[in-house]
This record gives structure tokens, C-alpha cells and sequence, in this order.
């Protein structure tokens, strides 16, 4: 985290505004994907849910059928929201370590280390998700990685702390 002095609150609070957003772009981006380059729509929103709600559920709600149900909705977006906030938590350090640009380029390498490490490293444990793998599951990484540096950023531009000193601030207005 950031030094924070006495608001260190704000940053957990970007840092958990950052996973949310970037959460919710990401999937943005991958709906928007899967319309414009597959013929599988809903279908495969269905069964990427399904496959992450199996991390609790079991393997007894993966597809077939990769139908709409709302139980297994629910605790997908559960999961999908709370590792976001988790990634985000790991990431927002390089937010502010590097300059915009390099910041940027730090989201966009650790979405496709995230990708690496979810959609292989993590297959050993949840194996149903190989077939999640592909292009789109790659830039959908990476824009999480951008949006969650840029969110963080953004808001801790937008709402910077300031550590007062008295005997200074005082100083500064009688001149």
C-alpha cells in the first residue's frame, strides 16, 4: 500500500474500487469479444460462469448444459469480484512505484501473468479451466491489469492526502 499517514483507509478503499472496476471492465471486454469474434453468445458467458462457480460449487455444475441459472450467477460474480479485489491488492504496489506509462505497461504484464498463472498454473488444482484458455482470455487479463492501475491511480490523484503541519501552515498564512 501507500504511505497514507492517518487516512491509510482511502487506499484500501481504491484498491478495493480498483478490483471492482476493473473486474467489471474486464468482463465488459470480454462480452464485447465473444459477440464480435464467436458465434457462442450467452452460451459461453454460461459456461465460463459455471466453470468459476465449480471453485465452490464442485465440478457438478460445470456444462453441459451451459444454460442461465441464477444460483451459479451469483456465486461466480462472488468469486469474480472478490479475487479481483485480491489481484488488485497485489497490483496497486506498481501503481505507484513507476510513472504513468511504465505503470501502465507493469497492469499489462501482470494481466498476462495472471493469465499464465490462472489458466496454467491453476489448472493443476481447477483442471476445467483449460478451456477458458485463448486470445481473449489473454487481452481480458490485461485490460484488468491497465484498468486496475488506472483506477487506483486515478483516484488516489483525485483524492490526495494531505498531512498538515500546524506551525507551517500557520507560518505560510501570515505572509
Amino acid at each position: 500500500m501507500t504511505r497514507c499517514g492517518k487516512n491509510c483507509q482511502s487506499g484500501w478503499r481504491a484498491t478495493i474500487w480498483a478490483g471492482v472496476i476493473a473486474g467489471t471492465m474486464a468482463t465488459l471486454v470480454q462480452v464485447l469479444l465473444w459477440l464480435v469474434f464467436t458465434d457462442d453468445f450467452p452460451a459461453i458467458l454460461y459456461r465460463d460462469a459455471r466453470l468459476t462457480a465449480a471453485m465452490i460449487l464442485g465440478g457438478s455444475v460445470l456444462p453441459p448444459p451451459a444454460t442461465f441459472d441464477v444460483g451459479i450467477m451469483l456465486v461466480a460474480a462472488l468469486i469474480h469480484f472478490m479475487l479481483s479485489i485480491i489481484y488488485a491488492a497485489l497490483l496497486v504496489p506498481l501503481a505507484t512505484r513507476f510513472k504513468t506509462v511504465w505503470a501502465l505497461l507493469a497492469g499489462v504484464g501482470f494481466g498476462v501473468t495472471l493469465y499464465i498463472v490462472n489458466l496454467y498454473g491453476f489448472t493443476a488444482i481447477f483442471p476445467w479451466f483449460a478451456q477458458a484458455r485463448g486470445w481473449i482470455t489473454l487481452i481480458v487479463h490485461a485490460v484488468f491489469g491497465v484498468t486496475a492501475i488506472s483506477v487506483y491511480r486515478w483516484l488516489n490523484l483525485r483524492a490526495p492526502l494531505k498531512i498538515q503541519t500546524p506551525s507551517r501552515d500557520k507560518a505560510r498564512n501570515k505572509f
